[in-house]
This record gives C-alpha cells, structure tokens and sequence, in this order.
C-alpha cells in the first residue's frame, strides 16, 4: 500500500537544534527524511515538535516560535505536497497565544503541537481552553506529544533510562485522564486530539478505568462522568508512534476502532519506517480497516 500517511515525525530547525542539549544530530535532515519516505511509499509526513529545552536556551516560548513556526513553514513550501506543518505556541505567555495561533493559520501550518503538560501544568487547565476553542472553529487537529521536560514522575526518578521509557508516556496518560476529568473532551467535542504513543499506558488501564469508576460511583467516591471513561477514549486519536509491537496494536484496538489510530514513524527517533508499516500490513484487520490507519482520513485534506 502507497500513499501512506504519517501521523508522527520530527522537524527541527537548525537555528532551533542547535540551542537544544540532546536534538543537534539528525534532526534537521530534511533530505534524509524524504528518501526514507520514498522508500517506504509514504506520500506525507506530520512534522511536530518533539519538545525541548530550546525555550530556555533561546529567551523564552515566544522568540522560540517565532523561529520555529517560520521555518518549519518554509519547509512546508518548499516540500509542496510531501509535509504537513504543526505550529507550537508561547504557553508561558497566555496574552500571546490569540496572536500565535493567528500567525499558525496565516503561516499555512494545518495542525497545532502541543506538549501533554507544561511546567506539570496538563492540558486540563483553563489557560489552554482558548486553544481548544481556536482549533474547533477551523477544524484544526491538536497533537499532543510526550513532554519531556519535567514529565511527571522526574521529581522521584530522574533516569536516562527510565525517564524517556515510563515517564515521558506516564505524562500522556495522565494528561488525558486529566483531560476527562475536567470535561475537556465533553466541553470540546469537535477537537480533534491526536495522543501520541498510543495514548501511552492507557490501552493496558482502558479496562481498569472503566471497572474502578463503576465501583467508585456506587459508593459516590467519584463524580459522575456521565458515562464509563472508555466511552470517552474512543472518541480520540491515538498515533503509533514508530511501534513495531502487533501486541501493542491490537492492545489498541481495544481502545478505539481502526479509524482512530494513525500510523507515525517517530521520524528520525525511529529509521525503520518498514518494519513500523508492516506490523499494520500482518493484522487480522480488513485492508479497509488497514488503510484507515495507514492512510487516515484525518490528515488526508491538509
């Protein structure tokens, strides 16, 4: 199957790398990118923030978009038709965030990228509501990628190991459980949320979510959702973020349908599009059902 789409891969600028601690090597190699694209038929690629410490090296979040939202749009142009552009915001200055959004839309960025917390602050919080409310009147999918700045946990654990391995996707999960407890996906039910990583942990806690709450309410020890929480899962997107697990996959799967999960090649954490691909291709799933995760139709008009 060609002409897929990959829902997760990584852009960033020289200017942007180069005031970073760990993303100087390999990740501004355009060129690179697209011959390994070419070889594995895929006919575009989301380019998102991968999250970084460039914002402290750089005098804060606003003179980093300001940079990386440029760039990132001429890449877009100059690869016509091969790139999709995700535009990050000034979260430490919510008085910028009305004008950034407006320049992510006049810069012909599609997709808004954001980290799942900020500072420990999660997508929960009200200052992001704004966001939600921008990208739900023009139909403008939010990715949500692992933040990896102080994810949660760090504060006990702070690993090279275990940090990237459990913390990072911990924060993802936690973001969207927040993000339901809140009644972020009820107040904003035309957002179009893309977790990455398979929601993190979440496919292996979907059933424990549904039977704790059910327990919970019986004794009212928590407040009413209006529905079980995995009724609320299967209404979001998850990527697979260079997976190359059917286990992981099919874990999915019992999550949400087939619509709702978007191949991603974690793009250049990941090199081996192939193997990511072919872990879709080896599923029980009809090629229907394969190619709406290959060739999703959430990206398929930007």
């Amino acid at each position: 199957m060609n002409n897929i789409i990959d829902a997760h891969s990584h852009y960033m600028p020289p200017e942007v790398a180069r005031h970073t601690s760990f993303f100087k090597v390999n990740w501004s190699d355009i060129d690179h990118h697209l011959t390994l694209m070419d070889e594995a038929g895929i006919e575009k690629s989301l380019l998102l923030y991968p999250t970084s410490d460039a914002h402290l090296q750089m005098g804060g979040w606003s003179n980093l978009c300001r940079v990386y939202n440029h760039e990132l749009s001429e890449i877009v142009k100059k690869n016509k038709g091969r790139f999709i552009g995700a535009g990050i915001l000034p979260v430490d200055n919510p008085g910028l965030l009305e004008g950034e959004l407006q320049r992510i839309e006049d810069l012909d960025l599609k997709v808004i990228s954001l980290a799942s917390s900020y500072d420990s602050k999660f997508l929960d919080d009200e200052m992001f509501y704004p966001i939600f409310e921008f990208a739900q009147k023009r139909n403008m999918p939010i990715h949500v990628h692992s933040q990896i700045i102080n994810p949660i946990g760090e504060e006990r654990v702070k690993d090279p190991l275990l940090t990237p391995v459990l913390e990072y996707v911990f924060d993802v999960t936690m973001c969207i459980g927040k993000m339901m407890m809140t009644g972020v996906f009820t107040q904003f039910p035309d957002v179009n949320f893309i977790f990455a990583h398979y929601g993190g942990v979440l496919p292996l806690v979907k059933e424990r979510f549904d039977t704790t709450y059910a327990m919970l309410r019986k004794r009212n020890f928590v407040k009413d959702l209006s529905q079980l929480p995995g009724e609320y899962f299967k209404n979001i997107y998850f990527d697979t973020s260079g997976s190359k697990s059917l286990a992981s996959l099919l874990c999915a799967l019992e999550v949400t349908d087939s619509s709702h999960i978007l191949f991603g090649s974690d793009f250049p954490a990941n090199q081996n599009f192939i193997q990511s691909i072919e872990v879709v291709k080896k599923t029980s799933l009809l090629d229907n059902q394969k190619e709406l995760i290959l060739r999703n139709k959430l990206l398929q008009s930007l």
